[in-house]
């Protein structure tokens, strides 16, 4: 991404110069589901660019990230929420209510559901969650490829057609992008006649310095063990383009303990020099220029419970 489409991402929308049709649609459509139903894949695959943070563990999306889709007949823009999941730290309770605000303020719920696995409770805690916006819906079965045996999916539609009459079911894989445009016309058509919310160029809300951070945090997603990943959170505390050939990107790893700063930074620094490099190669490719980027990891006891942390990692009420 050039500096250009960079600053763009962070302006203001102006509302492009399109022809002002009844054919042409644009709202906003939440993705709401079970942690690891591939929501964030799903956004990333849609908008074009790594704008929300990718990981098999849970609780990876923290933030409500809105990535925008305009094609000639419509535009959407996305909310992608975290994870349902049960609240237990401060920062669980405001992902949640991240979830419940973003379902209420919609003009249709997309629920996306991993269909290679079996339902749960959380799936039907999910289900009711769609029931109570009583919002036109779109179920999305995710993950199809690994259903080999495609007649498995009939019980699945046959359940949650009694369940809630969603306005259109769409089994598709957000990893490979298969029968990821019909999905977009599926839901494009239920959005109210309109003009477009944004530029046609936009493709987020976020700021860079989000978009880092949550890259970054990716990252130690990626390459810690389970307990880490949870207990982490990412600042980006300057973001400087001064120099128009390199971008110097400071950013600060949270941790609560100091042996997890411990696990962070690795044995002679290795863990966090293997989180950056991986990092930088990333922040590089959507930039389209050279980054210098600086982590250090900062112990603040249970942030996960403090109000003024959060918000400086932007997660609010």
């Amino acid at each position: 991404m050039n500096s250009k489409k960079q600053n763009k991402l962070e302006e203001s929308a102006n509302i492009p110069n399109l022809q002002n049709s009844p054919n042409f649609h644009s709202g906003y459509v939440a993705l709401i589901g079970r942690p690891n139903a591939g929501k964030s894949t799903l956004l990333n695959h849609l908008v074009g660019e790594k704008i929300a943070a990718v990981s098999n563990k849970p609780q990876t999306t923290r933030h409500k990230i809105q990535g925008i889709v305009t094609s000639e007949n419509g535009q959407i823009v996305f909310v992608d929420t975290p994870g349902v999941h049960k609240p237990g730290y401060l920062l669980n309770r405001r992902m949640m209510s991240a979830v419940h605000d973003a379902i209420m303020s919609v003009d249709v719920v997309v629920l996306m559901r991993d269909a290679s696995v079996s339902t749960g409770n959380g799936d039907k805690f999910v289900l009711e969650l769609v029931k109570q916006s009583e919002k036109p819906a779109v179920l999305v079965l995710n993950k199809i490829d690994k259903v080999k045996d495609k007649s498995n999916l009939l019980p699945l539609i046959e359940y949650y057609s009694k369940e809630y009459e969603f306005a259109e079911i769409v089994p598709v894989s957000a990893l490979k992008g298969d029968a990821i445009d019909n999905l977009l016309t599926q839901i494009t058509k239920h959005l109210p006649a309109g003009e477009p919310i944004f530029a046609e160029d936009e493709l987020t809300d976020q700021p860079m310095r989000v978009i880092v951070a949550e890259m970054v945090r990716e990252k130690i997603l990626q390459t810690t063990g389970e307990e880490i990943p949870y207990v982490t959170a990412v600042v980006t505390e300057k973001y400087d383009e001064s120099d128009p050939n390199t971008t110097k990107i400071y950013c600060a790893i949270y941790v609560e303990r100091s042996s997890q700063k411990g696990i962070i930074i690795g044995k002679q620094g290795a863990k966090l020099q293997q989180i950056g490099t991986a990092a930088r190669a990333e922040i590089q490719k959507l930039l389209g220029n050279r980054v210098y980027l600086q982590l250090f990891v900062k112990v603040v006891e249970d942030w996960r419970n403090r109000e003024q942390k959060l918000n400086e990692i932007g997660i609010t009420e």
